[in-house]
Parts: structure tokens; sequence; C-alpha cells
């Protein structure tokens, strides 16, 4: 058979080389038609506006899938998962056009490394060339790294809980963002979840924003008992955890208008508070309808408009250590946290004894 001849897609003031253009990166479904690599690429052009918006002059891992999403197909954990069939890219990669510019970030370990920073739609049209459909960008501007301009409240259902839940937690999350003076913005993360997003004034560090985070999710807790901060899935139960880590430096989400590797192509949304009250299926939000939506005007179109204080939120933080309620748990990768609790499993915990450095100490 031939190979197909390579496409090219106008992306702004540019064109973009596709190769294999009819590769098939989604498989059809019941409720849609396969998705070939060159639609991937489309579709980025035609959401170019809110990708751009998510996206712009941040720095940005990709989540590449070259070879499509297939069932049993799977997302490298680690550098030396070299079975994955899938992979997060997070350096600029080889071969990258001399239209992509990159910005230097540190990692927690104090590593840096030139990361991809999009400054036009045809930087995200050459990922897609390149396998990415999820697209992970910082919660920083590349003029300052170190100071995030977003605070992201990601409502992650556990076992037991559905879409409907996280959709019913994020009304409760909205009505305590309104009292505590701020604003934000939810969209569907793709799957079952749901992410709001809120702009903040870029003055805090990481440690200030995850903090923030902590005492948000604690009160929306106080509110709600299908809320839950507990870092041990064991410990969480049928509720809606609020991953308040993704708030630390290095953790990203997928962006608003990226692709899941799930069936059907969905895509993570922008929504209106109203609109996200009436999703059931956030199925029906992918490759083939995001676009038509776009017509009637992007539901984040004003999420520059405005940043807020991110004060409210520390002052919420340093009452409840006064209460008594303190640091919460780091991701593995990360170091030994000053205040953080001991890095055991509660069920692991017994016949141990643990300094407060979380270190296990001999006796019974």
């Amino acid at each position: 058979m031939a190979k197909t001849a390579a496409a090219m897609v106008q992306a702004g003031d540019r064109e973009v080389r596709v190769s294999s253009p009819d590769r098939v990166i989604y498989e059809a479904t019941e409720r849609t038609a396969e998705v070939t690599k060159l639609m991937v690429a489309e579709f980025f052009v035609s959401v170019g506006d809110g990708l751009m918006r998510a996206l712009g002059e941040r720095p940005t891992a990709l989540e590449r899938w070259p070879s499509g999403v297939r069932e049993g197909f799977r997302l490298a954990t680690g550098p030396r998962d070299n079975d994955a069939e899938a992979f997060y890219q997070k350096r600029v990669p080889k071969g990258a056009p001399d239209y992509l510019e990159s910005v230097e970030i540190t990692f927690p370990s104090g590593r840096t490394a030139e990361e991809i920073c999009p400054t036009e739609i045809a930087v995200p049209v050459w990922c897609a060339q390149m396998g990415t459909l999820t697209f992970h960008p910082w919660p920083v501007r590349r003029d300052d790294v170190d100071h995030p301009d977003e605070l992201r409240i990601d409502l992650d259902p556990q076992p037991g809980t559905t879409f409907g839940d996280a959709v019913r937690v994020a009304g409760v999350a909205r009505e305590l963002l309104e009292e505590l003076g701020l604003v934000g913005y939810p969209k569907t993360s793709g799957n079952r979840g749901v992410h709001v997003y809120v702009r903040i004034e870029p003055r805090w560090e990481f440690t200030d924003v995850r903090h923030a985070a902590i005492a948000f999710g604690r009160e929306l807790a106080r509110r709600d008992d299908q809320v839950t901060t507990a870092w041990w899935k064991e410990e969480r139960g049928m509720r809606i955890f609020i991953d308040y880590n993704q708030n630390n430096r290095d953790r990203t989400i997928a962006s608003a208008y990226s692709l899941r590797p799930l069936p059907g192509a969905p895509v993570s949304t922008p929504m209106t508070w109203d609109e996200l009250a009436d999703v059931t299926d956030p199925r029906e939000f992918n490759l083939f309808t995001v676009p038509d939506r776009m017509a009637d005007g992007d539901p984040w179109a004003g999420i520059d408009d405005t940043s807020y204080s991110l004060q409210p939120l520390l002052d919420l933080w340093e009452r409840q250590i006064a209460d008594g309620e303190g640091e919460l748990n780091f991701p593995p990768d990360y170091p030994k946290m000053p205040g953080e609790p001991p890095r055991v499993q509660p069920s692991k915990k017994v016949a141990e004894h643990w300094d407060a450095q979380g270190n296990r100490v001999d006796g019974t």
C-alpha cells in the first residue's frame, strides 16, 4: 500500500506539515467516528482561541500518544517504563521548528529544563504532528515561572462516586468561592472529574497556592460530607477528593480544550456554571462537538480580565493552623517538607512508631 502523502494544515499565518495524516488515533465508537492524526491537528486549529488562552506563554508538558489510543495502551509512569505506548515530554523535542519558543523551568529536585512555551497556534498543531493529545501547562507565565497566576481546584471522584457527584460538589465550591470574593471558571476534565480555575495575582509562591487549595478543600469538606482532602486513598471513602497537590511545582492538569486518551476523543471542555449544572455525560463534549461551541464564544473568554488576591484563602489557612489543622502530605517524589505528616499509610502504622519527621523508630 502506498504511503499517504503528508498534509499541510493552516495554523494562523503558518502551514504545518502533518505526516501520516490518515493514521487512526481514535477508533470508532458507537457514538463517534474514527479520528485521524490530521483531524487532531485540525481540531486544535478549530479551538485555537480557547486553546491558546489556556497555553499561551506557559511552560507546557506534552502527553504524546504517537501510536494512537487503543484498549490496553499505557502512559509511561517513569523514565524506565519503556514498554508503555505513550509518554510525557517535559523537554523540547529534537527537530522542533524554529518558531517554537521555550522557557527554563526548575523541577522540585532543583534540576532545570527547557520546556515548550506556546506563543501561537502553530505550536500545538506541530505538537499534534508529534502525537500530542493532551497539553499540561504550568500555572505560571514565562515572565515569572516561580509565581503562579492560577489556583487550580481538582474535583476528583473516588470509587463509588460519579461525574454527577463532582458536578454537585462543584456547585458548593462555586458558593464558597463567591463568599471569598473569588470567581471560578469550571471545565470538565474530559473524564469523570471537574476542574475549577481561579486567576490570581502572581505574587505568591507555589507553597502558598498549595496551602490555599488545602484551606479551600478543608472548608468545602466542612460544608459537604461528600468531600475529602485525605491524601491516603484508604481514607477517602466514596467522596470527591480535592487534589490540593495539583498546585505544587511541576504538577499540572490537562488544559482546557485538550483531548483525553479515552474512547470517543473527549475534550476537557470549559463551561459556564449554569451549563455545567445540566451536564450528565461529559463524553458528549468531544472532538466532533466542541468546535461548534466556539461559534457561540468561549465560556472562559473573560478569565484573564481579573486577577484575584489569594489572601482570603491564606487567612483561612492560618485560622485552620490555629485550630490545630496542620500540613498535609506531599507527593512521594517530593523531598520531605517541613511539618509534613509521616509518609506511611495509616493501615501500616500498626505496631510502628514514627517521629515528627516521618522516620520510623524502634519500639512497639
